[in-house]
Parts: structure tokens; C-alpha cells; sequence
């Protein structure tokens, strides 16, 4: 019988091996595809989330776990495809235009996957240009911007002005993180959402999205 419990413990306690293990086990039984995701990889995810904002796991942990859960995904996504299972909300991601730091970024991206959200990575140095191309190549309901520079902080600026001249802002919703990035910075350039950590970053993108649970 499906272990969906020891899946989830396998991503909370990084064992690749086993969660890779159960995942292929539970498609082999046939267990529907959504269950495996939320009871499964979701599930233990949300709990390493909780410990990361309760200090108990760190960056490393929290990276490591959210590796192992991609893994599992690796064998869960063509299934999830072919099942139709439609992913919370798209969500494009990237590191604004003049920044090239990608930890906290990837580490924000691995978490919202691990939620359920599909997770278009433009990567760093993003062109306020590139994220709009993509918003409306990909039709996105939110797009999360990265910054860990003072120098950088007004491109998240220029970026939303950009979803505005292109008339697309009232279509998406902008999330903003980073080390500098504050609160009062995101009200002040008109973000609709801001997280300071990964893990707050998934709360902020399932209000976004609409998502009570």
C-alpha cells in the first residue's frame, strides 16, 4: 500500500532515495496523481517550511529538502501531465535586471513548486522587457521578483512601471523578496505582495492566487 506519510517524512528528513522510492510505488498502485503531490510532496514540504520560519531547519536543510521533493517530481510530473491536474496558479520568477543572485531565488522557486505552483524561472540579470515577454507569452497570474543589491531594488520598479505601460498590470499580481527588500519598499512601488524568507513566500503567493488553505 501506498506510504504517502513516509513520502512526506522523506522530503521533512531529505532522504532522496525514499522519496523517490515511494513516489514510484504510489504511481505503480495507480494512487491519483493530485493525492500523491498534496498528501505527499506537498505535504511534507509545508512542514519543512514551518520549521524554516521556527529556525529549526536552515537554508541548507530547507535547500536540500526541497531537492529531494524535486526528484520525487522528476517521476510525478509526467503523470500529473497526463492526468490533466491543473497546478495552483503559474508563477514566473526571476532575479531583476543588474542582480546575479540566484540562492534565494531558486530556493523561493523549489518551495512554491513544492506547493503545487508551476514555476517559469527567467533566471537573473531580468530585464523588465523579458519579464513583460513573458507574462504575456506565458499568461501568468503572478510574477515574483528577486533582489538582494540597494542597487538593484529600483529595477522591481521599473519592472511593475513596465507591466504597466504594457497594459498588463491589473492582469498579474507582483510579489517582491530579498535581503533589502522591506515591506514599505513593496507598498511604495506598488507590489501586491511581499515576503521576507522562501517559506513566507509560499503564504504570499497562495493569497495571491486566491488560495484559502
Amino acid at each position: 500500500m501506498a506510504d504517502l506519510v513516509g513520502l512526506a517524512q522523506a522530503i521533512i528528513y531529505r532522504d532522496q532515495a525514499k522519496a523517490e522510492e515511494l513516489t514510484k510505488q504510489a504511481i505503480e498502485e495507480g494512487v491519483a496523481p493530485d493525492v500523491i503531490l498534496n498528501e505527499g510532496l506537498v505535504a511534507g514540504m509545508n512542514v519543512v517550511g514551518q520549521k524554516f520560519k521556527a529556525n529549526e531547519f536552515y537554508v541548507p536543510e530547507v535547500l536540500i529538502a526541497a531537492r529531494t521533493m524535486q526528484r520525487a517530481m522528476e517521476h510525478l510530473r509526467p503523470v500529473l501531465i497526463e492526468a490533466g491536474t491543473e497546478p495552483v496558479a503559474k508563477v514566473i520568477i526571476g532575479t531583476v535586471k543588474g542582480d546575479l543572485h540566484d540562492i534565494g531565488k531558486n530556493l523561493v522557486a523549489m518551495m512554491l513548486e513544492g506547493a503545487g505552483f508551476e514555476i517559469i524561472d527567467l533566471g537573473v540579470d531580468v530585464s523588465p522587457e523579458k519579464f513583460v515577454a513573458s507574462v504575456q507569452e506565458k499568461d501568468a497570474r503572478i510574477v515574483a521578483l528577486s533582489a538582494l543589491l540597494t542597487t538593484t531594488m529600483p529595477a522591481m520598479r521599473d519592472t511593475i512601471a513596465a507591466f504597466d505601460s504594457a497594459g498588463l498590470r491589473d492582469k498579474i499580481r507582483v510579489m517582491v523578496g530579498g535581503a533589502p527588500v522591506t515591506q514599505n519598499f513593496a507598498d511604495e512601488i506598488g507590489a501586491d505582495g511581499y515576503a521576507p524568507d522562501a517559506a513566507s513566500a509560499v503564504d504570499t503567493a497562495k493569497q495571491l492566487a486566491g488560495v484559502t488553505a
